[in-house]
Protein backbone atom coordinates (compact mmCIF):
# COMPACT_ATOMS: atom_id res chain seq x y z
CA UNK A 1 0.00 0.00 0.00
CA UNK A 2 2.88 2.53 0.39
CA UNK A 3 2.83 3.33 -3.34
CA UNK A 4 -0.93 3.88 -3.26
CA UNK A 5 -0.63 6.15 -0.23
CA UNK A 6 2.09 8.19 -1.94
CA UNK A 7 -0.09 8.62 -5.05
CA UNK A 8 -3.09 9.64 -2.99
CA UNK A 9 -1.06 12.17 -1.01
CA UNK A 10 0.16 13.71 -4.28
CA UNK A 11 -3.38 13.94 -5.70
CA UNK A 12 -4.76 15.40 -2.47
CA UNK A 13 -2.26 18.25 -2.59
CA UNK A 14 -4.09 19.59 -5.65
CA UNK A 15 -6.84 21.93 -4.27
CA UNK A 16 -9.45 20.88 -6.83
CA UNK A 17 -12.38 22.74 -5.28
CA UNK A 18 -15.53 22.98 -7.40
CA UNK A 19 -18.16 23.68 -4.73
CA UNK A 20 -17.41 27.02 -3.08
CA UNK A 21 -14.29 29.00 -3.94
CA UNK A 22 -13.73 27.22 -7.24
CA UNK A 23 -10.15 26.81 -8.45
CA UNK A 24 -10.33 26.12 -12.22
CA UNK A 25 -6.58 25.75 -12.64
CA UNK A 26 -6.35 23.20 -9.83
CA UNK A 27 -9.36 21.32 -11.17
CA UNK A 28 -7.64 20.96 -14.54
CA UNK A 29 -4.43 19.79 -12.85
CA UNK A 30 -6.39 17.16 -10.90
CA UNK A 31 -7.93 15.93 -14.16
CA UNK A 32 -4.56 15.81 -15.92
CA UNK A 33 -3.12 13.91 -12.96
CA UNK A 34 -5.55 11.08 -13.71
CA UNK A 35 -4.75 11.20 -17.43
CA UNK A 36 -1.03 10.96 -16.69
CA UNK A 37 -1.51 7.88 -14.47
CA UNK A 38 -3.28 6.04 -17.31
CA UNK A 39 -0.73 7.10 -19.93
CA UNK A 40 2.18 6.07 -17.68
CA UNK A 41 0.62 2.60 -17.38
CA UNK A 42 0.58 2.20 -21.17
CA UNK A 43 -3.06 3.11 -21.68
CA UNK A 44 -4.81 5.76 -23.74
CA UNK A 45 -6.28 8.81 -22.03
CA UNK A 46 -7.25 12.44 -22.53
CA UNK A 47 -8.90 15.38 -20.82
CA UNK A 48 -12.26 15.82 -22.56
CA UNK A 49 -13.61 19.36 -22.65
CA UNK A 50 -17.23 19.71 -21.50
CA UNK A 51 -17.96 23.42 -21.14
CA UNK A 52 -17.39 22.94 -17.43
CA UNK A 53 -14.56 21.07 -15.76
CA UNK A 54 -12.94 18.47 -18.04
CA UNK A 55 -13.53 14.74 -17.85
CA UNK A 56 -10.58 12.39 -17.48
CA UNK A 57 -11.35 9.59 -19.96
CA UNK A 58 -9.07 6.68 -20.68
CA UNK A 59 -8.63 2.96 -21.21
CA UNK A 60 -6.27 0.23 -20.08
CA UNK A 61 -6.27 -2.91 -22.20
CA UNK A 62 -6.49 -6.41 -20.76
CA UNK A 63 -3.58 -8.80 -21.07
CA UNK A 64 -5.67 -11.26 -23.09
CA UNK A 65 -7.91 -10.79 -26.12
CA UNK A 66 -11.65 -11.19 -25.66
CA UNK A 67 -11.71 -9.92 -22.09
CA UNK A 68 -14.82 -8.14 -20.81
CA UNK A 69 -14.86 -4.37 -20.31
CA UNK A 70 -15.32 -2.64 -16.97
CA UNK A 71 -15.94 1.10 -16.61
CA UNK A 72 -14.62 2.70 -13.41
CA UNK A 73 -16.13 6.00 -12.28
CA UNK A 74 -15.09 8.60 -9.71
CA UNK A 75 -14.73 12.35 -9.25
CA UNK A 76 -11.68 14.50 -8.66
CA UNK A 77 -13.48 17.65 -7.48
CA UNK A 78 -13.91 18.38 -3.77
CA UNK A 79 -15.90 20.66 -1.49
CA UNK A 80 -14.54 23.97 -0.28
CA UNK A 81 -12.70 23.26 3.01
CA UNK A 82 -14.23 26.31 4.72
CA UNK A 83 -12.45 28.35 7.38
CA UNK A 84 -8.88 27.03 7.74
CA UNK A 85 -8.91 27.56 11.51
CA UNK A 86 -11.42 24.70 11.81
CA UNK A 87 -8.80 22.27 10.52
CA UNK A 88 -6.10 20.77 12.72
CA UNK A 89 -3.70 20.97 9.75
CA UNK A 90 -4.01 22.73 6.36
CA UNK A 91 -6.65 20.89 4.29
CA UNK A 92 -4.43 20.47 1.22
CA UNK A 93 -1.32 19.37 3.09
CA UNK A 94 -2.15 15.69 3.72
CA UNK A 95 -1.08 14.37 7.10
CA UNK A 96 -1.23 10.88 8.62
CA UNK A 97 -2.29 10.77 12.28
CA UNK A 98 -3.42 7.77 14.32
CA UNK A 99 -4.02 5.52 11.32
CA UNK A 100 -5.87 8.15 9.28
CA UNK A 101 -4.96 10.39 6.37
CA UNK A 102 -6.33 13.91 6.89
CA UNK A 103 -7.06 16.18 3.90
CA UNK A 104 -9.98 17.57 1.93
CA UNK A 105 -11.00 14.83 -0.50
CA UNK A 106 -9.30 12.06 1.50
CA UNK A 107 -12.61 10.18 1.68
CA UNK A 108 -14.82 11.96 -0.86
CA UNK A 109 -13.83 10.85 -3.38
CA UNK A 110 -10.10 10.73 -4.10
CA UNK A 111 -9.17 8.21 -1.42
CA UNK A 112 -12.28 6.14 -2.00
CA UNK A 113 -11.88 5.98 -5.79
CA UNK A 114 -8.12 5.88 -6.28
CA UNK A 115 -7.60 2.16 -5.46
CA UNK A 116 -9.65 1.30 -8.56
CA UNK A 117 -7.35 3.36 -10.78
CA UNK A 118 -4.13 2.45 -8.97
CA UNK A 119 -4.70 -1.31 -9.13
CA UNK A 120 -5.76 -1.20 -12.79
CA UNK A 121 -2.61 0.76 -13.70
CA UNK A 122 -0.35 -1.56 -11.71
CA UNK A 123 -1.82 -4.69 -13.28
CA UNK A 124 -1.58 -3.13 -16.75
CA UNK A 125 2.12 -2.35 -16.23
CA UNK A 126 2.67 -5.94 -15.10
CA UNK A 127 0.82 -7.32 -18.14
CA UNK A 128 -1.67 -8.97 -15.79
CA UNK A 129 -4.87 -6.90 -16.15
CA UNK A 130 -7.69 -9.47 -16.52
CA UNK A 131 -10.32 -7.05 -17.91
CA UNK A 132 -10.35 -4.01 -20.14
CA UNK A 133 -10.74 -0.99 -17.86
CA UNK A 134 -12.35 2.19 -19.14
CA UNK A 135 -11.82 5.24 -16.93
CA UNK A 136 -14.28 8.08 -16.35
CA UNK A 137 -13.42 10.66 -13.67
CA UNK A 138 -15.39 13.90 -13.54
CA UNK A 139 -14.87 17.31 -11.96
CA UNK A 140 -18.44 18.55 -11.50
CA UNK A 141 -19.92 15.96 -9.13
CA UNK A 142 -19.97 18.25 -6.10
CA UNK A 143 -21.84 20.97 -8.00
CA UNK A 144 -24.39 18.71 -9.70
CA UNK A 145 -22.97 19.09 -13.20
CA UNK A 146 -24.18 16.75 -15.92
CA UNK A 147 -21.03 16.37 -18.06
CA UNK A 148 -20.43 12.76 -17.00
CA UNK A 149 -24.09 11.89 -17.56
CA UNK A 150 -24.00 13.35 -21.06
CA UNK A 151 -20.81 11.40 -21.78
CA UNK A 152 -22.44 8.14 -20.68
CA UNK A 153 -25.58 8.85 -22.69
CA UNK A 154 -23.54 9.61 -25.85
CA UNK A 155 -20.97 6.85 -25.44
CA UNK A 156 -21.50 4.24 -28.15
CA UNK A 157 -19.26 1.52 -26.78
CA UNK A 158 -20.58 0.97 -23.25
CA UNK A 159 -19.24 -1.68 -20.89
CA UNK A 160 -20.14 -5.06 -19.44
CA UNK A 161 -20.42 -3.45 -16.01
CA UNK A 162 -19.29 -0.40 -14.07
CA UNK A 163 -17.64 0.05 -10.67
CA UNK A 164 -17.82 3.14 -8.48
CA UNK A 165 -16.22 3.46 -5.07
CA UNK A 166 -18.20 6.49 -3.87
CA UNK A 167 -20.21 5.14 -0.96
CA UNK A 168 -20.15 3.99 2.67
CA UNK A 169 -19.39 0.83 4.60
CA UNK A 170 -22.04 -0.71 6.86
CA UNK A 171 -19.51 -0.58 9.70
CA UNK A 172 -15.73 -0.54 9.98
CA UNK A 173 -15.50 -4.23 9.01
CA UNK A 174 -18.52 -4.82 6.76
CA UNK A 175 -18.73 -3.57 3.16
CA UNK A 176 -21.95 -2.52 1.49
CA UNK A 177 -23.12 -3.24 -2.04
CA UNK A 178 -25.52 -0.52 -3.14
CA UNK A 179 -28.26 -1.85 -5.41
CA UNK A 180 -30.42 1.27 -5.69
CA UNK A 181 -30.64 4.99 -5.07
CA UNK A 182 -33.44 7.52 -5.03
CA UNK A 183 -33.89 10.21 -7.63
CA UNK A 184 -35.08 13.72 -6.95
CA UNK A 185 -37.48 16.44 -8.05
CA UNK A 186 -36.18 19.79 -6.84
CA UNK A 187 -38.81 22.53 -7.05
CA UNK A 188 -38.49 26.25 -6.32
CA UNK A 189 -41.94 27.75 -5.74
CA UNK A 190 -42.66 31.48 -6.07
CA UNK A 191 -45.99 33.16 -5.26
CA UNK A 192 -46.97 36.77 -6.02
CA UNK A 193 -50.33 38.30 -5.08
CA UNK A 194 -49.70 42.06 -5.18
CA UNK A 195 -47.27 44.69 -6.42
CA UNK A 196 -45.93 45.38 -2.91
CA UNK A 197 -46.44 44.47 0.74
CA UNK A 198 -49.53 46.12 2.24
CA UNK A 199 -50.40 47.44 5.71
CA UNK A 200 -52.12 44.64 7.60
CA UNK A 201 -54.39 47.06 9.47
CA UNK A 202 -55.68 48.67 6.29
CA UNK A 203 -55.91 45.53 4.14
CA UNK A 204 -55.64 42.45 6.38
CA UNK A 205 -58.51 40.01 5.91
CA UNK A 206 -59.59 41.64 2.66
CA UNK A 207 -56.70 40.78 0.33
CA UNK A 208 -54.61 37.74 -0.53
CA UNK A 209 -51.59 37.04 1.64
CA UNK A 210 -48.77 35.37 -0.29
CA UNK A 211 -47.60 33.47 2.79
CA UNK A 212 -51.11 32.06 3.33
CA UNK A 213 -51.36 31.04 -0.31
CA UNK A 214 -48.01 29.28 -0.17
CA UNK A 215 -48.95 27.51 3.08
CA UNK A 216 -52.08 26.09 1.45
CA UNK A 217 -50.08 24.94 -1.57
CA UNK A 218 -47.47 23.23 0.56
CA UNK A 219 -50.14 21.52 2.66
CA UNK A 220 -51.20 19.67 -0.49
CA UNK A 221 -47.82 17.94 -0.87
CA UNK A 222 -46.18 17.72 2.56
CA UNK A 223 -46.16 14.39 4.43
CA UNK A 224 -48.70 13.37 7.02
CA UNK A 225 -48.03 12.33 10.60
CA UNK A 226 -46.53 9.05 9.35
CA UNK A 227 -43.90 10.97 7.38
CA UNK A 228 -45.13 9.66 4.03
CA UNK A 229 -46.15 11.98 1.18
CA UNK A 230 -49.58 11.86 -0.51
CA UNK A 231 -50.30 8.50 -2.12
CA UNK A 232 -50.18 9.90 -5.66
CA UNK A 233 -46.53 10.87 -5.06
CA UNK A 234 -45.72 7.29 -4.04
CA UNK A 235 -46.99 5.61 -7.21
CA UNK A 236 -44.67 2.95 -8.59
CA UNK A 237 -42.40 2.49 -5.57
CA UNK A 238 -40.42 -0.76 -5.95
CA UNK A 239 -40.60 -2.69 -2.67
CA UNK A 240 -37.50 -4.17 -1.09
CA UNK A 241 -36.61 -7.62 -2.36
CA UNK A 242 -36.52 -10.52 0.07
CA UNK A 243 -32.73 -10.36 0.16
CA UNK A 244 -32.79 -6.61 0.82
CA UNK A 245 -35.36 -7.03 3.58
CA UNK A 246 -33.29 -9.77 5.20
CA UNK A 247 -30.27 -7.45 5.06
CA UNK A 248 -32.05 -4.82 7.20
CA UNK A 249 -31.09 -6.88 10.25
CA UNK A 250 -27.41 -6.32 9.44
CA UNK A 251 -27.71 -2.53 9.29
CA UNK A 252 -27.40 -0.19 12.28
CA UNK A 253 -30.61 0.02 14.34
CA UNK A 254 -32.78 3.01 13.56
CA UNK A 255 -32.80 4.28 17.14
CA UNK A 256 -29.02 4.17 17.34
CA UNK A 257 -28.50 5.80 13.94
CA UNK A 258 -30.93 8.63 14.69
CA UNK A 259 -29.49 9.20 18.16
CA UNK A 260 -26.01 9.53 16.64
CA UNK A 261 -27.44 12.10 14.20
CA UNK A 262 -29.06 13.99 17.10
CA UNK A 263 -32.61 13.68 15.79
CA UNK A 264 -35.93 11.88 16.31
CA UNK A 265 -38.04 9.50 14.18
CA UNK A 266 -40.98 11.04 12.36
CA UNK A 267 -43.28 8.33 13.72
CA UNK A 268 -43.14 5.23 15.89
CA UNK A 269 -41.96 2.05 14.17
CA UNK A 270 -40.19 3.76 11.27
CA UNK A 271 -37.21 1.83 9.89
CA UNK A 272 -34.63 4.35 8.70
CA UNK A 273 -33.15 2.12 6.00
CA UNK A 274 -36.44 0.93 4.51
CA UNK A 275 -37.96 4.40 4.60
CA UNK A 276 -35.01 6.08 2.87
CA UNK A 277 -34.32 3.22 0.47
CA UNK A 278 -37.75 2.18 -0.77
CA UNK A 279 -40.10 5.12 -0.27
CA UNK A 280 -40.58 8.57 -1.73
CA UNK A 281 -40.14 11.53 0.61
CA UNK A 282 -41.17 15.17 0.45
CA UNK A 283 -39.20 17.77 2.40
CA UNK A 284 -39.71 21.51 2.75
CA UNK A 285 -36.15 22.83 2.44
CA UNK A 286 -36.80 26.59 2.53
CA UNK A 287 -39.66 29.01 3.25
CA UNK A 288 -39.42 32.78 2.88
CA UNK A 289 -42.16 35.36 3.29
CA UNK A 290 -42.92 38.69 4.91
CA UNK A 291 -41.06 40.79 7.44
CA UNK A 292 -41.08 41.09 11.26
CA UNK A 293 -43.64 43.92 11.09
CA UNK A 294 -47.36 44.31 10.40
CA UNK A 295 -47.57 43.68 6.67
CA UNK A 296 -49.51 41.49 4.29
CA UNK A 297 -46.72 39.85 2.21
CA UNK A 298 -47.00 40.34 -1.53
CA UNK A 299 -44.50 37.59 -2.32
CA UNK A 300 -43.46 34.26 -0.83
CA UNK A 301 -41.10 31.52 -1.87
CA UNK A 302 -40.19 27.99 -0.91
CA UNK A 303 -38.04 25.11 -2.02
CA UNK A 304 -39.57 21.64 -1.96
CA UNK A 305 -37.74 18.43 -2.78
CA UNK A 306 -39.28 15.09 -3.62
CA UNK A 307 -36.99 12.08 -3.32
CA UNK A 308 -38.19 9.66 -5.99
CA UNK A 309 -38.01 6.00 -4.96
CA UNK A 310 -36.58 3.28 -7.22
CA UNK A 311 -39.30 2.10 -9.58
CA UNK A 312 -41.01 5.48 -9.85
CA UNK A 313 -41.27 7.57 -13.01
CA UNK A 314 -39.48 10.84 -12.25
CA UNK A 315 -41.25 12.79 -14.99
CA UNK A 316 -44.66 11.61 -13.83
CA UNK A 317 -43.84 12.47 -10.22
CA UNK A 318 -42.63 15.95 -11.22
CA UNK A 319 -45.91 16.55 -13.08
CA UNK A 320 -47.95 15.28 -10.13
CA UNK A 321 -46.06 17.48 -7.66
CA UNK A 322 -46.72 20.49 -9.87
CA UNK A 323 -50.40 19.55 -10.25
CA UNK A 324 -50.91 19.27 -6.50
CA UNK A 325 -49.21 22.59 -5.83
CA UNK A 326 -51.01 24.54 -8.53
CA UNK A 327 -54.44 23.05 -7.76
CA UNK A 328 -54.18 24.34 -4.17
CA UNK A 329 -53.46 27.92 -5.26
CA UNK A 330 -56.44 30.29 -5.43
CA UNK A 331 -57.42 32.03 -8.65
CA UNK A 332 -55.60 35.33 -8.98
CA UNK A 333 -52.37 34.22 -7.31
CA UNK A 334 -49.40 34.29 -9.65
CA UNK A 335 -47.47 31.03 -9.21
CA UNK A 336 -44.20 30.03 -10.85
CA UNK A 337 -42.32 26.75 -10.45
CA UNK A 338 -38.71 26.02 -11.35
CA UNK A 339 -38.23 22.24 -11.46
CA UNK A 340 -35.09 20.13 -11.83
CA UNK A 341 -35.02 16.32 -11.82
CA UNK A 342 -32.69 13.35 -11.53
CA UNK A 343 -33.78 9.74 -11.98
CA UNK A 344 -33.58 6.91 -9.44
CA UNK A 345 -31.73 3.68 -10.19
CA UNK A 346 -32.20 0.05 -9.23
CA UNK A 347 -29.91 -2.86 -10.08
CA UNK A 348 -30.63 -6.57 -9.74
CA UNK A 349 -28.46 -8.05 -6.95
CA UNK A 350 -29.00 -11.43 -8.60
CA UNK A 351 -27.33 -10.36 -11.85
CA UNK A 352 -24.00 -11.99 -12.66
CA UNK A 353 -21.86 -8.84 -12.23
CA UNK A 354 -23.31 -8.07 -8.81
CA UNK A 355 -23.07 -11.71 -7.68
CA UNK A 356 -19.43 -11.84 -8.75
CA UNK A 357 -18.84 -8.52 -7.01
CA UNK A 358 -20.40 -9.74 -3.76
CA UNK A 359 -18.13 -12.79 -3.74
CA UNK A 360 -15.06 -10.66 -4.52
CA UNK A 361 -15.82 -8.12 -1.78
CA UNK A 362 -16.28 -10.92 0.74
CA UNK A 363 -12.89 -12.37 -0.18
CA UNK A 364 -11.21 -8.99 0.07
CA UNK A 365 -12.86 -7.76 3.27
CA UNK A 366 -13.48 -11.00 5.15
CA UNK A 367 -17.22 -10.30 5.45
CA UNK A 368 -20.04 -10.61 2.94
CA UNK A 369 -21.29 -7.23 1.71
CA UNK A 370 -24.76 -6.12 2.77
CA UNK A 371 -27.07 -5.10 -0.09
CA UNK A 372 -28.47 -1.62 0.56
CA UNK A 373 -30.28 1.21 -1.15
CA UNK A 374 -29.16 4.81 -0.81
CA UNK A 375 -31.64 7.45 0.23
CA UNK A 376 -29.62 10.04 -1.65
CA UNK A 377 -29.26 10.61 -5.38
CA UNK A 378 -26.34 9.66 -7.60
CA UNK A 379 -27.38 10.73 -11.12
CA UNK A 380 -24.58 8.72 -12.77
CA UNK A 381 -26.30 5.50 -11.62
CA UNK A 382 -29.44 6.33 -13.59
CA UNK A 383 -27.37 7.16 -16.67
CA UNK A 384 -25.59 3.82 -16.47
CA UNK A 385 -28.88 2.02 -15.84
CA UNK A 386 -30.41 3.62 -18.95
CA UNK A 387 -27.51 2.18 -20.95
CA UNK A 388 -28.11 -1.29 -19.47
CA UNK A 389 -24.75 -1.27 -17.64
CA UNK A 390 -24.98 -3.08 -14.27
CA UNK A 391 -23.16 -1.00 -11.69
CA UNK A 392 -21.24 -2.13 -8.63
CA UNK A 393 -21.45 0.76 -6.17
CA UNK A 394 -19.48 0.28 -3.00
CA UNK A 395 -16.89 2.16 -0.99
CA UNK A 396 -15.09 2.38 2.31
CA UNK A 397 -16.19 5.68 3.87
CA UNK A 398 -17.36 5.74 7.50
CA UNK A 399 -19.37 8.45 9.31
CA UNK A 400 -16.31 9.46 11.33
CA UNK A 401 -14.49 10.38 8.09
CA UNK A 402 -16.42 13.69 8.20
CA UNK A 403 -16.84 14.11 4.46
CA UNK A 404 -17.56 17.75 3.51
CA UNK A 405 -16.57 18.83 7.06
CA UNK A 406 -13.37 20.12 8.65
CA UNK A 407 -10.68 17.51 9.34
CA UNK A 408 -12.01 15.15 6.67
CA UNK A 409 -10.02 11.92 6.82
CA UNK A 410 -9.82 8.37 5.54
CA UNK A 411 -8.63 5.31 7.45
CA UNK A 412 -5.47 3.73 6.12
CA UNK A 413 -7.28 0.42 6.67
CA UNK A 414 -10.08 1.65 4.39
CA UNK A 415 -7.48 2.48 1.75
CA UNK A 416 -6.06 -1.04 2.09
CA UNK A 417 -9.56 -2.55 1.84
CA UNK A 418 -10.14 -0.55 -1.32
CA UNK A 419 -6.91 -1.83 -2.86
CA UNK A 420 -7.67 -5.48 -2.02
CA UNK A 421 -11.26 -5.11 -3.21
CA UNK A 422 -10.27 -3.54 -6.53
CA UNK A 423 -7.89 -6.39 -7.34
CA UNK A 424 -10.47 -8.99 -6.29
CA UNK A 425 -13.17 -7.32 -8.39
CA UNK A 426 -11.08 -7.18 -11.55
CA UNK A 427 -10.21 -10.84 -11.16
CA UNK A 428 -13.78 -11.91 -10.53
CA UNK A 429 -15.29 -9.82 -13.35
CA UNK A 430 -13.05 -11.54 -15.89
CA UNK A 431 -15.76 -14.23 -15.84
CA UNK A 432 -18.19 -11.87 -17.62
CA UNK A 433 -18.81 -12.23 -21.31
CA UNK A 434 -17.04 -9.91 -23.75
CA UNK A 435 -18.79 -6.57 -24.42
Amino acid sequence: MPELLDELTEWLRIPSVSAGREDPEALRRACEWVVERVLDAGGAAEAVETGGNPLAVGELRAAAEGAPTVLIYGHYDVQDPGPPERWTAPPFEPEVRDGRLYARGAADDKGNFLPLLHVACRLAREGALPVNVRVLVEGDEETGGDAALRWVDADERGADCAIAFDSLMVDERTPALTVGARGTVFCKVSVRVADADLHSGLYGGAVMNAAHVLHRMLAAVLPGEDGLPPESLRAGEAPLSEAERDALADLPETATALAEAGTQPVAAGVDLHERTGAHAAVELNRFEAGEPRAVVPARAGATVSLRVAPGQDTGAMARELERLLRSAAPSGAEVSLDVHTADPALFDPGSLPLRLAAEALERACGRAPVPIRLGGTLPILAALSRRGIPTILSGFVLPEDRIHGPDESFRLESLALGERSAEALYGALAALGHN
